[in-house]
């Protein structure tokens, strides 16, 4: 199927037909696809990638309701895909430095610009050993395995001002699979275990907790002060005072001013409208990347 995912997506990246036709020429290779709401990311239909289809039918059905519906691929079968975003708080092109020198990203078959400037990376998935889709939202580094999807091209967005497409920047004849998992172990910080129950805010060590975010690595910086501010929000700290606990070693290990505050803000929301979020014994299971996993 690589071969043909190639031989696809370069059609694709020639292509000067409607968004129809390259809809059926994903179909056509195994990709399931559905439509998307023109100039958005939101599903048309109402299962979203659940409803993804490789039928012709469906597909010449749903385009000529909706005949400029961006292009949803359901990711996992066929395809994975590296998401690196771009938003104003930041960007994820450090953390793929990170993985490239580490070889966890091996020749993608594709690599696709996103209208923000980020990137999807494309990787043939592995039949054999699917992969699900996890979410570093602090890194800005996204996996999109079985239970996702992404507008692939030529699907555009449309914003305030200005509308971009997703664009094909490069192709590769003999890409390998991704170790998605590998990856989202390596962007997960080893916690320091904290057994202190919840309710009993005073002996919560907040001094070792800062000293252990000083010691946080490159790529798992941002990670580490969201999941130490998480803690100190769970046992009743401010966040007046989480800044006062927590700015002089986020600091120390490389974070600008601008992401501290966006990171602990987002901790303190986190906490606050999911408030059994994570656990405060022994450090299991808890809130990851600003996603509850």
């Amino acid at each position: 199927m690589t071969t043909d995912l190639y031989e696809t997506l370069s059609a694709v990246r020639a292509h000067t037909g409607t968004i129809r036709d390259a809809a059926l020429t994903y179909a056509a290779t195994g990709l399931a696809v559905f439509p998307c709401v023109p100039g958005g990311k939101q599903p048309l239909t109402e299962r979203g990638y659940r409803d993804a289809t490789t039928g012709a039918r469906r597909i010449r059905g749903w385009w000529a309701w909706q005949p400029q519906a961006n292009i949803g691929i359901a990711t996992g079968h066929g395809l994975d895909v590296l998401d690196i975003d771009v938003h104003a708080a930041g960007d994820g092109y450090r953390i793929l430095e990170r993985l490239h020198r580490s070889d966890l990203v091996p020749g993608a078959l594709a690599a696709v610009r996103t209208p923000s400037g980020g990137t999807h990376l494309y990787f043939p998935s592995d039949p054999d050993r699917p992969q699900r889709t996890w979410s570093r939202g602090t890194m800005h580094v996204d996996f999109r395995g079985t239970g996702g999807y992404v507008l692939a091209p030529p699907s555009t967005v449309t914003g305030p001002s200005r509308s971009a497409g997703y664009t094909i920047l490069t192709l590769n004849a003999d890409p390998r699979p991704v170790d998605g998992d590998r990856i989202r172990e390596l962007l997960t910080p080893i916690r320091p275990r904290i057994t202190t129950p919840r309710s009993d805010a005073a002996r919560l060590d907040a001094g070792g907790l800062a000293r252990w975010l000083g010691g946080a690595v490159e790529g798992n910086r941002n990670a580490s002060l969201f999941w130490a501010a998480c803690r100190l929000v769970e046992h009743g700290i401010d966040e007046r005072a989480i800044h006062d606990l927590l700015d002089r070693p986020a600091s120390a290990i490389g974070l600008g001013d601008p992401e501290v505050e966006a990171t602990i803000r987002s901790a303190w929301r986190t906490v606050q409208l999911t408030p059994t979020a994570g656990t405060s014994s022994g450090g299991a299971n808890p809130v990851r990347g600003g996603v509850r996993r």
